[in-house]
């Protein structure tokens, strides 16, 4: 239900952010009108011509991603939404929302929740090397001492965190798996590992920023828990993570690794900080 709400929102903050700019398209063309009357008896039909058609395109985009998200299905150029939606919509609707007090939190939990839609439609299944994991640092027990930003190996497995089942999951299915504490490296490692997907846990607030820093590359949000505020000791479902692999995997990947077969990264690349 929750879910379905935050999607709502930021289907209706789409829609008003529609309507504001084909407000302000229709005044662009109504100002000038008299003047270029003056200029030539046709030139305010014109001016209006080449108006009209930014508003379809502006209304075309936002019924494509309204009915996208809707009827779950992709249409034509639907591939293009999650860039307008990154690119346009979520400033706008930033803005939009404003205007009638909708927190930027609310506004960013629907944008991910509608950007993990987009990414369901339109994504395929990869194999185990295309897929990072990308996990923030804060699910690292803060009472521990291993050091784990630079090699996520040094993790001794004492079950007091998430990491534990992180490595599990990576050791199961043979994907990578890094964890972010900023955002410089982060996009240097994203480009040494080329993934085609990353599964990315993080708060609101991190994962709309990347999201957006990552794009076009599909980034799949899970919000992290944070039973003891930010950035301290958060947690993850685990079985959430597993559900999301099990849709991104190629089917003959979606069991797991057997034992003997060669693992997707070595433990060096597997586990180098990712600062995002």
């Amino acid at each position: 239900m929750q879910h379905d709400i935050r999607k709502r929102l930021f289907v209706g903050l789409i829609l008003g952010s529609c309507l504001l700019v084909c407000g302000l398209l229709a005044l662009l063309w109504w100002v000038p009108y008299v003047g270029l009357a003056a200029i030539h008896p046709w030139a305010p039909w014109g001016w209006g011509l080449l108006v009209a058609a930014l508003g379809g395109l502006v209304c075309w985009s936002g019924a494509g991603l309204v009915l996208n998200l809707v009827l779950k299905r992709s249409f034509p150029f639907a591939r293009r939404f999650r860039g307008v939606t990154i690119k346009l919509y979520l400033p706008l609707i930033t803005l939009f929302g404003r205007l009638f007090g909708v927190s930027k939190e609310d506004i960013r939990l629907s944008f991910i929740k509608v950007n993990n839609e987009l990414v369901l439609s339109e994504a395929g299944t990869y194999r185990p090397e295309e897929i990072l994991l990308l996990m923030p640092h804060c699910l690292q027990n803060s009472r521990c001492d291993m050091r784990l930003t630079y090699d996520i190996f040094n993790c001794k497995r004492c079950g007091k965190c998430p990491i534990t089942g992180l490595l599990g999951l990576h050791e199961k299915y043979g994907v990578h798996l890094a964890i972010a504490t900023g955002g410089t490296i982060a996009r240097r490692i994203v480009v040494q590992k080329r993934p085609k997907l990353i599964l990315a846990v993080a708060c609101d607030r991190d994962l709309a920023a990347g999201i957006q820093d990552t794009y076009p590359l599909p980034v799949y949000g899970v919000l992290n828990e944070r039973p003891h505020g930010p950035c301290l000791d958060t947690r993850v479902k685990l079985p959430l993570l597993e559900q999301a692999l099990g849709r991104f995997l190629a089917p003959q990947y979606r069991i797991g690794r057997q034992p003997g077969d060669a693992p997707a990264g070595t433990a060096q690349g597997s586990g180098e900080a990712l600062h995002g």
